[in-house]
């Protein structure tokens, strides 16, 4: 019946560098990080990087703006700490993937680090 059965269940969270230990996000901060996006255990198969592009991610967690492996995973991360998320499809884009980069049913591993918590200076607009 699931031919497509994840070895992976939710998120699971590698400290890659730790971060101050004691600053963690609550549900609602905004966050910037940088990541890098590739399919489970394939590191070759980068979809998307903020790295690469030079410019941080921005959004608020634990309210839906990102995929659940990230709301869940991001929020045990304290400031500065970069780590891996291996997350099961559906906790990421499911059934129905993304776009021609992620298929449908795919496990996904991102590397994440956790640069700031909080609005930044300026208008706090964020362009995506």
């Amino acid at each position: 019946q699931y031919e497509n059965m994840s070895k992976l269940q939710g998120v699971k969270k590698t400290v890659m560098k730790p971060g101050d230990g004691k600053t963690y996000p609550k549900t609602g901060d905004e966050l910037t990080m940088h990541y890098t996006g590739y399919l489970h255990g394939q590191p070759d198969k980068v979809f998307d990087s903020s790295v690469r592009r030079g410019t941080p991610f921005k959004f608020r967690i634990g309210i839906g703006h990102v995929i659940q492996g990230w709301d869940e995973g991001v929020i045990k991360m304290s400031l500065g700490e970069k780590a891996k998320l291996e997350i099961a499809s559906d906790y990421a884009y499911g059934e129905r993937g993304a776009g021609s980069t992620i298929p449908p049913n795919s496990d996904l591993d991102f590397e994440v680090e956790l640069l700031k918590i909080g609005e930044s200076g300026g208008s706090g607009c964020t362009i995506l």
